[in-house]
């Protein structure tokens, strides 16, 4: 069995489990029994001393037969030092429900919100920020608005031309204040500390986990050797028509300047593969959060 920080993992080998820790700013995390292993008796409870959080992360996690059930506060549980947020971080009310045995359907399904991390902190990607086809510029006036865009071109928050205030987690808070990532969690994975390994770092509305950056060099290989997973979305060599300029807007910082190119890379079209993983020896579908576009995906494979 084995513990991870304060947002705690029990690895069982026996069908039920109990484990306990403690985290590295005074917060308890009691552990109960686990039903499959993963992620099934978190309970966590910390005070984040942070000068642009300065409130308590609290998490609990619990199992049935069939459901996965995650109720937070939202708050991180990690360091939150940079970033321009346009409202402070503020406790959230959350109750999730995930499929205990997620199944694949039979067609990838989009989705603005597809999951969330085991410290309770929202998966999303998008933004709600736009420009129009004639934009000259990302400053006030210049055609393009930081939220609650309704023209064509969808602004990234990662990697483009906006600046969208996200801090070293690639995260920033929305005008309800509440605290999402965008991208890898950076402060968090430093907080899991796992190195170089595959790090579960939360599970995708459909039910299926969602791991960040690493994975293994074969999918169904185990002993197959550690590396960083690519997505298989790339830059179009020429921007699509009516874009607003490439020497304004480099390409990159609309959504619709990424195509998917399947087998260019390690992942499917929703950053995801089937395969073993610490967790899951047996194999299952997963996601994975990378350092280029999707970031974090746009679309879940499984039943929601």
């Amino acid at each position: 069995m084995r513990c991870i920080s304060a947002i705690v993992l029990c690895s069982a080998v026996a069908a039920l489990s109990a484990c306990s820790s403690s985290d590295d700013e005074g917060g308890t995390a009691p552990i109960g029994n686990t039903v499959d292993g993963v992620a099934c008796a978190i309970n966590s409870s910390s005070f984040n001393s942070s000068a642009k959080v300065n409130a308590t992360s609290t998490v609990k996690w619990t199992c049935t037969s069939t459901t996965r059930t995650m109720t937070g506060n939202g708050i991180p549980d990690h360091p939150v030092t940079s970033g321009n947020f346009a409202t402070p971080i503020s406790a959230q009310n959350l109750t999730i429900n995930f499929r205990f045995t997620p199944s694949l359907g039979t067609a990838a399904v989009t989705t603005a919100n597809p999951g969330y991390a085991l410290n309770s902190v929202k998966f999303d990607p998008a933004t709600a920020g736009t420009c129009a086809s004639n934009a000259t510029s990302i400053n006030p006036g210049g055609g393009c608005v930081a939220a609650m865009g309704t023209d064509p071109w969808r602004l990234e928050a990662i990697g483009g031309a906006f600046q969208f205030g996200t801090d070293e987690s690639n995260a920033h808070v929305q005008p309800n204040g509440q605290y999402h990532y965008h991208g890898l969690p950076e402060a968090y994975l430093t907080k899991l500390n796992k190195g170089q390994a595959m790090t579960l770092v939360g599970f995708a509305i459909d039910g299926f986990p969602i791991y960040a950056r690493y994975g293994y060099v074969a999918a169904t290989n185990a002993s197959s050797g550690i590396k960083a997973v690519t997505s298989s979305y790339r830059l179009k060599a020429t921007p699509d028509a009516g874009r607003p300029s490439v020497t304004i807007f480099p390409m990159g910082t609309f959504t619709q300047d990424y195509e998917y190119a399947a087998g260019s890379g390690d992942l499917d079209e929703c950053n995801g593969r089937t395969g073993v993983t610490p967790e899951y020896p047996a194999g299952i579908y997963h996601y994975y959060i990378t350092a280029t576009y999707p970031y974090v995906q746009r679309c879940v494979k499984g039943t929601v």
